[in-house]
């Protein structure tokens, strides 16, 4: 009688392998973002920069107040950028939170992780502007001609930014 010991589960079959870990889910919606940024700042709050969201919800009302107040330009143009602009960084800023969280750095070089202290500060001189306005310090309104300014400075600072860019890759200075 030479027979083999038999064991409990030696005529049971092989068990299946492990199922794979589920893929970890994003922590933001770029959808949900986009569509809570419908009214201006919610994508922003919800993606966690409330900074950046009072800047964009004040610019936005900002530029509905000027323009109802008789400053046509550049206030009108105001509102549809500031309203679409709105959606597009609710979207990035939600896109980039996902790659960063999924260990993606590549994809974030655009979108810092911390928000920028230029929003806070942009914030404190929007409201110093208007607080010396109200207290009759800045008359505002007899600034208003002069907004072109903005546009020259503004046109001025880029070229000088895109000509140094430009220069540094040819190896050459300015």
């Amino acid at each position: 009688m030479s027979s083999e010991p038999t064991t409990p589960g030696s005529g049971l079959p092989p068990l299946p392998p492990p199922l794979p870990a589920p893929a970890p889910r994003p922590p933001k919606s770029p959808a949900v973002a986009t569509f809570l940024s419908l009214f201006p700042g919610l994508g922003q709050v919800y993606n966690g920069q409330p900074a950046k969201a009072l800047v964009f919800f004040f610019s936005w009302i900002g530029c509905i107040y000027l323009t109802s107040q008789g400053n046509e330009m550049p206030f009108a143009f105001g509102i549809p950028f500031v309203y679409l602009y709105n959606l597009v960084d609710a979207y990035r800023s939600a896109a980039a939170i996902n790659a960063r969280a999924l260990g993606r750095p590549e994809e974030t070089a655009l979108e810092p992780a911390a928000e920028s202290p230029a929003w806070g500060a942009t914030l404190a001189v929007v409201g110093l502007f208007l607080l010396f306005n109200n207290l009759g310090w800045l008359d505002l309104e007899r600034w208003a001609r002069y907004w072109p300014v903005l546009l020259i400075l503004a046109g001025a600072g880029l070229l000088v930014s895109s000509l140094r860019k430009q220069g540094e890759g040819d190896g050459s200075s300015l």
